[in-house]
């Protein structure tokens, strides 16, 4: 059972029985025992709608403990689970509803309202996230029997207890969650990630997450229908048998600090934009003012300073965690110099979808300065270069968490899974001799030069972010000068009361000292202000292509 995604899972529901399992923030609590009846109750509605194993299942709305149930229910009754970003557009939705095949569709009553029936009629079953109410269904035995589950449960299991517990039995190459990448029609993919996957991210994050036990408190802001998420604040959450709190609005940072104060999550997971906020709000400008400048100075007094900056950061996350993984985009290098100064307890992992999605992975007091770690079990990586500790090249993985393909996309699969096993990234980077991975950029963010260099946009966008005012960038060529997309932090322009022309002047100040300190090829020579923050992908990460200006 232990070797099988499903089958750790099973285990988990019925070793921590009584424990409290899901919670939405300020909302109901369900335990493990609620949660194993509930996806019961989902196994009798899919029956009874005609929809089988291997059948796909989509799901749309933001997080919360029913979005959670929803795919534990579909998972363990054998049906492939769809996650859908509900901030997609409703025609991407339809899109992807359609072109995966979907039998089933859990939507949450925002997104329903925007979505239009007509166009999925393939879908046989409809329920409504919020509350479980049957919105459509081709079956009559699905109409007659939603109302009654209850009773149905009660009938079927007159003391429902952990030996009525009995999963699918999955095979390690089917197919088990299909996740899409993008919600534009044009760019989107479907990753088949099968159940060998799932149970190796598992699997590692149990063996190296040792600090982490049942009924440790997990908050979970992440959205579950990137894998990200999904994999490592919810999957691995349940198979510690931890408590996941989930942040069901938008998760502000104000909202967010309120949730690590209240529950202090033993683990955090983040993208790289909030921790780079909380430095940026709440520790450089104790070090901006003139006293702190001077003390940094003094041996002694500096390591003390430091000392209070680690701590106050620390309790900003809630103070009880071991640490902060940081994924799904690259961390800003300054922010990683100064937190690795200070000695703040955080790791950089680097993953992909196709990986499920773990590639490489060290803990805090293992990583190294500007790497993502080390292969983690099961994976292997090499970089397609004649020199790969001191030349840049495409990083190739392979191993367990490898995906089967892109569905329905065999072209788009042979692109990028070679016949030896081997998967390529598209992202570019080296590997010193003890097998630590850096990421230099991605193949196709690279810019060449007018001279034929090679421009990595992310090192110019890490100089710029980590600038006050600016709260993002994009720097596009034109293929003869760059230019800095930048989405100024606006609300403290207002709050500092700056004419838009102080903005232009400071931006014009930023463009100078960052050309400074680049290579002559990589100068900046424009800048354009941005009133709206940029469109971004299911991880939060710049959707590029949508910025990239027209070729003279």
């Amino acid at each position: 059972m232990e070797n099988r995604f499903l089958g750790l899972i099973e285990k988990s529901v019925k070793t921590h029985w009584n424990l409290p399992a899901f919670s939405d923030i300020g909302g109901k609590t369900y335990s493990y025992a609620e949660v194993a009846r509930k996806i019961e109750e989902i196994h009798l509605l899919l029956e009874k709608a005609e929809i089988r194993p291997e059948d796909k299942i989509a799901i749309v709305g933001g997080n919360s403990s029913n979005w959670a149930i929803c795919f534990f229910g579909i998972m363990t009754y054998g049906a492939v689970a769809v996650p859908i970003l509900h901030e997609f557009q409703a025609d991407n939705i339809h899109h992807i509803i359609r072109h995966c095949e979907a039998k089933g569709l859990f939507v949450s009553a925002s997104v329903w309202e925007r979505l239009d029936e007509a166009m999925i009629p393939a879908i046989r079953l409809t329920v409504r996230l919020d509350d479980w109410a049957l919105l459509r269904s081709h079956s009559q035995e699905a109409q007659a029997t939603a109302p009654q589950l209850a009773e149905l449960m009660t009938q079927k299991y007159p003391a429902f207890s952990p030996e009525d517990i009995h999963y699918y039995i999955e095979e390690p190459e089917k197919l088990a969650v299909l996740n899409y990448t993008s919600g534009t029609t044009s760019s989107s993919k479907g990753v088949m990630l099968p159940y060998r996957s799932l149970w190796s991210n598992t699997q590692f994050a149990a063996d190296h997450l040792p600090f982490i036990h049942a009924g440790d408190n997990i908050v979970c802001l992440l959205p579950m229908a990137h894998m990200y998420g999904l994999a490592f604040e919810v999957l691995n959450s349940v198979n510690k048998g931890c408590h996941v709190h989930f942040i069901t609005r938008r998760p502000a940072p104000q909202l967010c600090q309120d949730a690590f104060a209240q529950y202090r999550p033993r683990l955090i997971l983040a993208v790289p934009l909030i921790l780079e906020r909380a430095v940026k709000n709440k520790i450089f400008p104790h070090f901006l003012k003139p006293l702190a400048r001077l003390l940094l100075w003094i041996p002694g007094i500096n390591q003390l300073i430091f000392r209070k900056a680690a701590e106050g950061l620390t309790q900003g996350f809630g103070g009880n965690f071991e640490e902060i993984i940081v994924g799904g985009a690259a961390l800003n290098k300054d922010i990683e110099r100064f937190l690795r100064r200070i000695g703040f307890r955080f790791t950089v992992g680097y993953g992909m979808t196709e990986c499920g999605p773990l590639v490489a992975f060290a803990h805090w007091n293992e990583s190294r300065a500007g790497s993502v770690g080390k292969a983690v079990d099961r994976m292997e990586i090499k970089i397609d270069s004649n020199d790969p500790q001191h030349t840049v090249g495409e990083i190739l993985v392979r191993g367990a968490n490898n995906m089967l393909g892109y569905f329905k996309n065999p072209e788009a699969t042979a692109e990028v899974m070679l016949p030896d096993g081997w998967m390529r990234t598209g992202d570019l980077g080296t590997l010193d001799a003890e097998g630590y991975l850096y990421i230099r950029g991605r193949n196709k963010t690279m810019i060449l030069g007018p001279n034929g260099q090679n421009i990595y946009p992310e090192e110019i966008e890490n100089k710029l972010n980590n600038l006050p005012l600016i709260v993002e960038s994009l720097v596009v060529s034109d293929g003869k000068k760059l230019t800095a997309l930048i989405y100024p932090d606006w609300e403290h322009i207002r709050e500092a009361h700056l004419s838009h022309k102080q903005v232009e002047e400071i931006m014009g100040q930023y463009l100078k000292a960052v050309n400074r300190v680049v290579p002559r090829y990589c100068k900046l020579s424009l800048f354009q202000l941005r009133e709206e923050p940029f469109e971004k992908t299911p991880k939060r990460s710049i959707k590029r292509f949508l910025y990239q200006p027209t070729l003279a």
